[in-house]
Formats: structure tokens, sequence, C-alpha cells
């Protein structure tokens, strides 16, 4: 008979969850500064591109789904600037409008780096692997909405709000299939060991085992000349 254990669910909000809390964690160090979404989050029935930037990935795998991010004007080009002062760029030589493609190409950076942790954690927290393709950018000058397809057999929606320092707002949508990760067993789910780290370990403890290693040497020194000089040599 399965224990308690066994019946932990990991749902739909589960996965929308651990999708804001990336965006909030690679907007917070990349920016520094506080970004935070709502707590409510909508149902919707169908996602799309809006005003004034929208970017969208696919990702497949473990389940399937589409991740947009819409941002009005004022809050891209808050998160772009922020982003590119923290890089030590001096404000002088930045763009000054939403619609270069400079801001663009930042924020589909920033994109891809969110969905790369999101699919990192997906990989520790429900022990199967998603796939991602790269961000898609499009800048939109015009109140149109463009709807983004993709082949779900049970599609789930919902749409996040989120807010810069500035209180400036742009919008998390996810498109997912309908799914249930249910527990059977304890793992270790903690963080994937940074290699630089590892490595940095690795040669602190071969120096320490270095600069050690003379000790034994030494004391076996002593104890053959104590037994040459107990023999009379």
């Amino acid at each position: 008979m399965p224990n308690k254990e066994t019946g932990v669910v990991y749902g739909t909000e589960d996965v929308l969850t651990s999708l804001c809390n990336s965006v909030t964690r690679v907007l917070n160090v990349a920016t520094q500064t506080k970004i935070h979404y709502s707590g409510m989050v909508q149902r919707i029935t169908k996602t799309g591109l809006k005003p004034d930037i929208g970017c969208f990935v696919l990702f497949d795998g473990g389940f399937s789904g589409l991740v947009v991010l819409n941002f009005a004007g004022a809050a891209a080009l808050e998160i772009y600037e922020k982003y590119m002062l923290s890089m030590g760029m001096p404000k002088s030589e930045l763009a000054t409008n939403f619609t270069s493609d400079e801001v663009a190409n930042i924020l589909g950076e920033l994109m891809n780096q969110i969905v790369g942790d999101f699919t990192g954690k997906v990989r520790r927290e429900l022990q199967t692997n998603i796939t991602q393709n790269q961000p898609k950018m499009l800048v939109l000058t015009k109140q149109v909405m463009l709807s983004v397809d993709t082949p779900l057999d049970r599609p789930e929606m919902r749409r996040v709000s989120f807010f810069t320092e500035a209180n400036n707002i742009f919008y998390l949508e996810l498109a997912i299939d309908r799914t249930e990760f249910i527990k059977l067993h304890d793992f270790d789910s903690s963080e994937i060991v940074d290699p630089d780290a590892f490595m940095d370990l690795q040669q602190a403890n071969q120096s320490n085992a270095a600069a050690a290693s003379p000790a034994p040497a030494a004391n076996n020194d002593s104890d053959a000349d104590e037994l040459l000089r107990s023999l009379g040599m």
C-alpha cells in the first residue's frame, strides 16, 4: 500500500509557481532590483503576443508547453536599462526607445536564462527533462494580438502579472498540457553542484594533501634513526 508521502501531487499551479520564481530569480539578479509577481493568477482561454514587446518559447519533452512574456514599453526599457547599468555600461550609451533591436536582444537573452533556470528545476524537482527552443521576440507598435498556437491535447492556460521596481507591469502567460506528477518515493532534489566550485574544492583538497604528505615521511625518518641508534650504528 502506498504511504502518505506518495500522495504528493505536483500540478499546473506548481509548474506555474516554479516558472514565476525563475522569472523573479533571474531578473532580480540581472537588474539588481526587486521584481515581484501578483498573488492572483488568471485562467485564460488563449495565449498571445501583445504590445509593446512579446517574447515566446516553446518547450517539449516530459511535458509540452509554451511560455510568453508580454512587456509594456516602459517595463521593457526599465529592465534593459537596469541590466545594462549593472553590467557597467554608461547610461549615455544605452538605447532610449523600447523599439531598439538592442532592447529586444537583451530581453531575449534574459528570457533564455529564465527558461534555462526553469528547465533545470524541472530536472531536479520532477525527475524529468524538457528542452526549449530559442526565444522569439517581436516588437509590436500597434494594438494587435498575435495568437501563438502549440499542439496541446488538454491545454491549461494561465496569466500572471509582474511588477518592476518602478511599478511597471509585464505579463507571463503559460500554456501547458494538463498533467500531474505524483511522488513515488523520496529523492534528493538539491541544487546541482557548481562545476567551477567543485573543481576549486578538489584542487584545494589536493593542495592540502600535498602539503601534509611530508609529515609521515619525517616520522618514518625519525623512526629509522632511532632504530639505528638502538643498534649502536
